[in-house]
């Protein structure tokens, strides 16, 4: 029973999921919750583990998911669950693909999709901020995850007016872990 309720509900998320994993988020949230497989703490945990390990973070949270409910058989069901959507679409597009994204109804659709997408990881990043205490802890304003973020967000778009592409996302992630250390390590 475990092994088809892992697949169903991974099944869900592979085919509810439009832009990326970031945007998954609340669903895989929903789903792993009303199953009870994990709590919302666990969760918050494995995407930030998910987001630091390689591979796309529903594929990892899925593998996690399925592993912590049926060990391995669980995982690559949960697994195979997750990525078999995509991969049917991606089948069928690449079939379509002359046609298809010459349709203007197709095009109106995507260019839909962006700004639900970006409204979508703008709530999942102001809940995890909220939920894990990120700006307010004990009810104070903690002052150096807000200053972290606003150099980060500084170097990001100030590289983008001095460079052509701006700072490479490697570049970003090593300069937020060196600040990490030094605000929180010392």
């Amino acid at each position: 029973m475990i092994l088809l309720e892992l697949f169903l509900g991974f099944l869900r998320v592979g085919m509810f999921s439009f832009g990326g994993a970031y945007a998954a988020i609340p669903l895989i949230h929903d789903i792993v919750l009303s199953y009870g497989w994990i709590d919302d703490e666990m969760l918050t945990y494995m995407i930030a583990v998910s987001e630091s390990t390689p591979g796309p973070i529903m594929v990892n949270l899925a593998t996690y998911v399925g592993s912590s409910q049926a060990g391995l058989l669980g995982s690559a069901i949960a697994t195979f669950a997750v990525v078999l959507p995509s991969f049917i679409i991606i089948l069928l597009i690449t079939i379509l693909l002359k046609t298809l994204l010459k349709n203007p109804y197709v095009q109106a659709v995507l260019q839909g999709f962006k700004p639900c997408m970006i409204g979508i990881i703008l709530a999942t990043g102001a809940y995890m901020i909220w939920k894990n205490g990120f700006i307010f802890q004990d009810g104070t304003l903690s002052i150096r995850p807000l200053l972290l973020t606003i150099m980060l967000g500084a170097v990001y778009f100030g590289s983008r007016k001095i460079r052509k592409g701006g700072i490479s996302p490697i570049q970003l992630i090593c300069l937020a872990a060196v600040a990490g250390i030094a605000a929180y390590g010392f």
